[in-house]
């Protein structure tokens, strides 16, 4: 701290109030930022230990070192180059915060150039490497198998795991493993050489195994921090927790750049190696710029201004997430991913047949997509397509026999086929495997009331509030058994609980007018009917209950 004082002071302050304002206006640039901090981070970490691994066994030559650079440098940035699920996310990430649209040609050029770089440099390598050994400038062989699991797992998990945040998660456990225990023997050297540690560190690094639990609990309570803005239900709280979070982790990512150099005496010593430059801010004294100058440039060139640039782009961008994604599917036309996100804005956007055919190419790349199968389904059921609908679902549910929200879409399925007894099967599972899903419950309760069996739709429709009492869907349907039942005063508190929830939805109103035209309470009725049709000017049933309420007339419930 002493040595590095302002770096410690001005660094968490900066990169705190930064990635909280973009997270707070949901700019894109800074986590597009972070991301590439983080691959260079990985890899530099990798590249560390390569050196520390040579210096054990005292190769210092300058080629090695170099090689060792270019190897974890162009394998790091080929894998996610080549990698059809990270490149999707990257250029979303990209193209949302205004990056220039890359031309395909281009980006197939840059990914045969630097795998043929790749391939190129770890020829040179191996070359190398056999020959220093021959020289009896032997590098460490541990180094060979570092970088050989290092970067066949970190290409496994950017290049095969299916789940790009399995995949993000897998690594980042191999990373930490590697992290903390370089962290933990480099502190507990420190504490046993350096009698001027005091405090906090010398309690938590000093020889005892409970002390090493104290540790991993004190790393676990500091990874809580990203997951409990998953639990924060204030968006502006999330928005700034999530900025803080992306500011630890660019902390770390930049504190490491300079505490572990593996080059000066401090660093050696507390790693058990020896030589080593003399550690000095100064070090440099014969460079044209002071060390404090050098070290503001490599901020202006690596954080603000690409993150200036990316703040200008997004802010005046005005391409659309369709046109952002079509060019994603352009760059990447084997991209399982990049096909299923543009064809889920296509079906919300209402084009149907264009989604249909982007589901189609999903499949084509990756035939196990349960969440393509059923999608593609729902648009088939849409344009009549029913039994091409029924393949689909029947080949998600094979790949995901547990999903209760697949079963439940089945069930809608088969009902509009007609086979009403598997329907309710398919209905029964849905709520069997997910007894504390709303939407399960929610949609058997429709298929009983639909079916006749009040009482249990009824049921259904009570578990579905209690385990989601925002549901207004089952609120009203829930009222409106109620009332076709007689019991009024619940069936009137469903109802107003709905409008209050969605104060724009006309069918409430429509129901409350029917429950008071039952107690004769024709004027409050009246009202209930305009309000529905002030709402919803084109609502016949709401029409038709408005000229019985002003005529007078008895109301009729339709037969169950």
């Amino acid at each position: 701290f002493e040595r590095f004082r302002w770096r410690f002071i001005c660094a968490p302050i900066f990169l705190v109030v930064v990635c909280a304002a973009f997270s707070i206006w949901d700019l894109k640039g800074i986590v597009l930022v972070a991301f590439v901090w983080g691959v260079w981070h990985g890899m530099m970490q990798t590249y560390g230990f390569c050196r520390i691994y040579d210096a054990k066994v005292g190769s210092f030559a300058e080629v090695t070192r170099r090689l060792d650079f270019a190897l974890c440098a162009v394998w790091f940035a080929t894998a996610v180059l080549l990698s059809p699920q990270r490149m999707t996310d990257t250029l979303e990430t990209y193209y949302a915060a205004g990056g220039p649209f890359i031309a395909p040609a281009l980006l197939r050029s840059a990914q045969q150039a630097l795998l043929a770089l790749a391939i190129a440099i770890a020829v040179l390598f191996l070359v190398n490497f056999i020959w220093m050994w021959i020289e009896g400038k032997r590098p460490s062989p541990v180094k060979l198998v570092l970088l050989l699991t290092s970067i066949s797992f970190w290409w496994y998990c950017n290049n095969i795991v299916a789940s790009v945040l399995v995949g993000i998660a897998l690594f980042e456990v191999f990373h930490d493993v590697q992290y903390l225990s370089l962290v933990w023997i480099y502190n507990r050297k420190r504490v046993e050489s350096d009698n001027s540690i005091g405090g906090f560190m010398r309690f938590v690094f000093r020889r005892s195994g409970a002390l090493v639990g104290l540790y991993i609990g004190l790393v676990l309570a500091y990874g809580g921090l990203s997951l409990s803005k998953s639990y924060i239900g204030v968006d502006i709280v999330k928005r700034i927790l999530t900025g803080v979070v992306t500011a630890s982790a660019l902390l770390h990512f930049y504190y490491d750049g300079f505490i572990w150099k593996v080059r000066e005496k401090s660093t050696r010593q507390s790693l058990g190696i020896s030589g080593g430059t003399a550690d000095s801010a100064t070090a440099s004294n014969n460079a044209l710029l002071p060390g404090w100058a050098l070290h503001g440039a490599k901020w202006v060139a690596a954080f603000v201004i690409p993150l200036t640039a990316l703040w200008f782009t997004e802010v005046h961008s005005n391409r659309g997430k369709l046109e952002r994604l079509a060019a994603i599917v352009a760059d990447l036309p084997n991209s399982a991913r990049a096909h299923f996100n543009y064809a889920t804005e296509l079906q919300e956007n209402g084009k149907a047949e264009d989604a249909a055919r982007e589901f189609a190419a999903t499949l084509r790349y990756n035939p196990g997509s349960a969440r393509a199968h059923v999608s593609l389904a729902s648009l088939l059921i849409g344009q009549g397509k029913l039994d091409e609908a029924q393949r689909h679902f029947e080949e998600a549910l094979r790949i995901e026999p547990r999903n209760a929200e697949y079963h439940s879409g089945y069930a809608y399925l088969l009902e509009q086929l007609g086979h009403d007894e598997q329907a309710a099967a398919e209905c029964e599972a849905s709520v069997r495997l997910a007894p504390q899903s709303a939407p399960a419950h929610y949609s058997y309760g429709a298929f009983l009331e639909k079916h006749g069996k009040l009482e249990e739709a009824l049921e259904e429709y009570r578990r579905t509030i209690q385990l989601d009492p925002g549901n207004v869907d089952a609120r009203i349907d829930l009222g409106n058994a109620l009332l076709e039942k007689g019991e009024l005063g619940e069936a009137k508190e469903h109802l107003l609980h709905a409008c209050r929830l969605n104060p724009k939805l006309a069918q409430p109103h429509n129901y409350l007018g029917k429950i008071f035209m039952r107690q004769g309470n024709f004027a409050e009725a009246i009202k209930q009917f305009e309000e529905a049709l002030r709402l919803h000017p084109d609502f016949p049933e709401a029409e038709e209950n408005l000229r019985m309420a002003k005529a007078g007339e008895p109301l009729t419930l339709s037969p169950r």
